[in-house]
């Protein structure tokens, strides 16, 4: 068995173990890339044309697996014209050897989110990807080369690099703490959230999928996790029956250990995965199915929207500024502008475009996510379904903050003072119609510091984590003119997750105001940043 060999067989073990990219049976119908780049899936084709332009140019994006993409001039199997052209590749901290660790899964997953070819284009065909190889390590826990090969990644482009695809995962049985669970704890996934704190990167992490799966690092807290959606009637709609949520119902606890330790689920967002063409190493084309190629399309859809940002500062836009890089602004953007139910026509349900279900055909209104406000997210469908054309909608007014009143549609990065603790209250420029729904998402992060043993700065083979612990933040939809939360007409006050949602239908026509409360403190720092978005009807 060679090298690649190996690391084939070491791939396949993982995809079929926990089901993150399966191979699809050639007798299926043929289901473009295309389709779910359009607006059956995610809706970004229409950005990348006039007026908006947006491709993702000049925007670098990471990949990070256990082998590569090939590249052309370097590999072999690479021809001039390959369509899927990534800036770099890499095998841990270090430059890529020739022919070394080239991987198809990797591959095609660098497809959905840059392939050029006109059949298939991807979400963000002219971005820049730097991809990082782990490469073949036997049996034994490779988070430590995991969380190195993500800093390297992280590192690129200057230092720049808007967001990372991790499609691959460790299981529990291979972590080499007592008793592994998923409670934030592994070392990977204390490096996912130390290194978007420092390095300023989303991470974008492929959901679990079925029992005995490759769960760490979806017990993170300041990434995203990702489902996967299959179309129904032509359009990407309905949580693929292979993905396994936060809450499984068909399984022991034995006999899914992915699931997370308490009540915090792990699921933030659905993207299209279900029969998707991709492209090999060689060019080839090949079909597949998994939360490995949801995922990308979520990272396309960031580097779309970083692109945007970035020209709206060089033109000296008014409300925009370098804030609305961060990695809690792309968050809380993407999650708020997520679809959950068709919008009828008259804009009251914010003019989403589908209703996504879950694999017993119900609704995200149907769920105790909508009835209880300490539960922000779906246990299958997250906030809902990928939209990157709502998300660019979501994005476009820029920062408005809490000292001005708020137009029905934007998003703000702002700190809260821990002592003494402090509110900020969002008040709507107008009134909110009744029987409109209002969408309002708070993202923050935990602080997650590195045992730096030798003050390097860097995280060196040997070294661990220290969780300083995540504060407590809660957002409240009130009477513009009250003050008493008790009074308040909904809210999201969940104690163990990073987000809080909010998607609640407004009962009376009048006044509203979004109050975000700085509840409880963690940690040391002296004051708690947050991005928040929201989305809401005014009255005629």
């Amino acid at each position: 068995m060679t090298q690649h060999q190996g690391l084939k067989s070491r791939l396949r073990a993982l995809l079929w173990l926990g089901g993150i990219g399966a191979l699809v049976p050639l007798a299926l119908p043929v289901l473009a890339l295309t389709e779910s780049v359009g607006p059956e899936g995610i809706d970004a084709r229409r950005l990348h044309d006039a007026p908006y332009n947006l491709t993702g140019e000049k925007i670098a994006i990471g990949q990070v697996e256990i082998g590569r993409p090939s590249q052309f001039g370097l590999d072999k199997v690479a021809s001039e014209t390959l369509p899927v052209v990534v800036r770099r590749v890499l095998v841990l901290d270090g430059w890529a050897v020739a022919d070394e660790y080239v991987d198809g899964h990797a591959a095609n997953v660098a497809s959905v989110m840059i392939s050029q070819d006109k059949l298939r284009v991807g979400v963000a065909p002219a971005a820049m990807l730097y991809s990082g190889a782990v490469g073949e390590l036997g049996d034994r826990s490779a988070q430590p080369e995991e969380c190195l090969a993500s800093q390297s990644v992280a590192s690129q482009n200057g230092g720049d690099v808007r967001a990372i695809n991790f499609s691959f995962g460790e299981p529990l049985g291979r972590d080499p703490r007592p008793n592994a669970v998923l409670d934030g704890n592994a070392l990977l996934t204390q490096c996912i959230d130390w290194s978007s704190r420092v390095h300023g990167a989303l991470y974008v992490i492929a959901g679990n999928q079925g029992g005995g799966g490759i769960p760490i690092p979806t017990d993170n807290f300041n990434g995203l996790n990702i489902a996967y959606s299959r179309q129904v009637n032509g359009q990407f709609s309905k949580i693929d029956y292979s993905n396994l949520g936060s809450e499984p119902t068909l399984r022991s606890r034995q006999a899914a250990p992915e699931t997370n330790e308490g009540p915090r689920r792990s699921i933030t967002l659905v993207a299209p995965g279900s029969d998707i063409e991709l492209i090999d190493p060689d060019g080839q084309v090949r079909r597949s199915s998994g939360t490995s190629f949801a995922s990308p399309h979520v990272v396309g859809a960031v580097a779309l929207l970083q692109q945007f940002v970035d020209r709206q500062f060089r033109t000296g836009s008014p409300n925009w500024s370098l804030d609305a890089r961060h990695p809690m602004v792309m968050k809380a953007v993407l999650l708020n502008s997520a679809d959950k139910i068709k919008d009828s026509g008259d804009g009251l349900r914010l003019g989403m475009s589908r209703t996504l279900v879950d694999d017993s055909n119900r609704s995200w209104l149907e769920s105790d996510a909508y009835r209880d406000p300490k539960i922000p997210l779906h246990s299958d469908l997250g906030t809902g379904h990928l939209n990157a054309y709502r998300a660019y909608q979501q994005l476009a007014p820029g920062a408005t903050g809490p000292d001005q009143a708020i137009p029905a549609i934007g998003w703000n990065f702002a700190e809260l003072e821990a002592k003494p603790a402090t509110v900020h209250d969002y008040e709507f420029a107008d009134a909110l119609q009744a029987g409109s729904f209002l969408s309002a998402t708070l993202a923050w992060e935990r602080v997650v510091e590195l045992a730096d043993a030798n003050s390097n700065g860097l995280y060196d083979l040997g070294e661990g984590f220290n969780d300083k612990g995540l504060n407590n933040l809660d957002v409240y939809l009130m009477p513009a003119d009250e003050d008493d939360i008790t009074k308040s007409v909904w809210s999201s006050v969940s104690e163990v997750d990073s987000i809080e949602h909010i998607f609640y239908q407004i009962p009376e026509t009048g006044r509203y105001k979004l109050r975000v409360i700085y509840q409880q403190q963690a940690h040391s720092e002296p004051t708690q940043p947050y991005a928040l978005a929201w989305w809401s009807v005014p009255a005629p």
